[in-house]
């Protein structure tokens, strides 16, 4: 019995030895082991010997990324708002000696060192920019958190606002100046659209105008040149009937049928005026008509010796020319 209870026990302190002797360390973690309560060595991963009751592991780091939560508070800006902030904090451990013997927690140290930058940062800034600002708040806080972690073998590689909440009553606030904001961004939008359309609709009658006047210029061209080429053809016309009047005339007997028409036409003319409210008016002229018909000769033989010193031609108008007239053929 008495030796059965001595085997158990040497296994059992066996079991004891080979517990504090052999140790296994994880993939990305270290060991701090102390000799006899003094540094001694930082075990990696991998299998390790220790010495039995003298080598202790003291402390275990992970070297992987941690994420802590930053607690909420309550930071006042420049402008005297209280606003409520929280956050998140990413940290690595760079130096397991340090991070074991430089402070006594290092997370609860960087926690607190990122509230009190927060602190600050937001302090220098009024309320509106602190929703704009976010990412120089984040630089800062970063860059003194990790200034300050050094001595602790701590690398804080980044920091993120989470929320910041202002007060009940600023929200509101907030709310009524962004809705006036929208609105008036609605009105200029609204005011720009009108500019625009006012500007196409005078483009638009612009060039309307324009366009007619210019349709308007090309009718008058257009009647301008028919009126001249109508009053070229009935001179021509003209022309040519007086030719053939002059042509008939220098024939023989053709002047004494010219003043038998202009007797005619006489007669004829006064036939109409002569009758006046069934009265009949006789000029005191009337037996010299054979007298007017004769002067009428004469003017109409001195207009045809005219005609035969000199040729008669038609003016050249609108670019067309016609032929000259040509003089009348004397007959003896």
């Amino acid at each position: 019995m008495d030796a059965t209870i001595v085997i158990s026990a040497v296994i059992f302190f066996i079991m004891i030895v080979l517990a504090n002797t052999a140790r296994i360390v994880p993939q990305k973690t270290v060991y701090i082991i102390e000799r006899l309560g003094k540094y001694n060595a930082t075990l990696e991963a991998g299998f390790h010997i220790l010495i039995p009751f003298v080598d202790k592991v003291a402390y275990r780091h992970s070297m992987k990324e941690m994420v802590m939560d930053v607690p909420p508070q309550v930071c006042i800006t420049k402008d005297n708002i209280s606003v409520e902030v929280d956050g998140i904090l990413y940290i690595q451990i760079v130096d397991p000696t340090k991070a074991s013997y430089g402070v006594t927690n290092y997370e609860f140290a960087t926690t607190q060192l990122a509230q009190t930058t927060m602190r600050s940062e937001i302090g220098k800034i009024e309320l509106d920019r602190t929703f704009e600002e976010r990412e120089k708040i984040n630089m800062e806080i970063v860059a003194a958190v990790d200034k300050a972690s050094l001595p602790w073998g701590i690398k804080v590689t980044r920091h993120e606002i989470k929320n910041i909440t202002p007060p009940e009553s600023i929200k509101g606030a907030m709310e009524k100046q962004m809705r006036a904001e929208r609105e008036k961004r609605a009105l200029i939008a609204e005011s720009e659209g009108d500019k625009q359309a006012k500007i196409n609709r005078a483009d638009g009658e612009k060039q309307q105008t324009i366009a007619l006047s210019e349709g308007e210029k090309m009718k008058r061209i257009n009647e301008a040149e028919g009126r001249g080429q109508e009053i070229e053809r009935v001179a021509f016309a003209t022309a040519k009937g007086i030719r053939e009047i002059a042509n008939a005339i220098n024939e023989k007997g053709g002047v004494d049928a010219v003043n038998l028409r202009i007797a005619e036409q006489y007669l004829g003319e006064f036939g109409k005026l002569a009758k006046v409210n069934n009265t009949m008016i006789i000029p005191a002229e009337l037996g010299d008509v054979a007298g007017m018909v004769g002067a009428i000769g004469k003017v109409l033989t001195t207009t045809r010796a005219q005609a035969a010193q000199e040729p008669v031609t038609v003016a050249k108008t609108s670019g067309q020319q016609y032929p000259p007239l040509q003089r009348p053929s004397s007959q003896a």
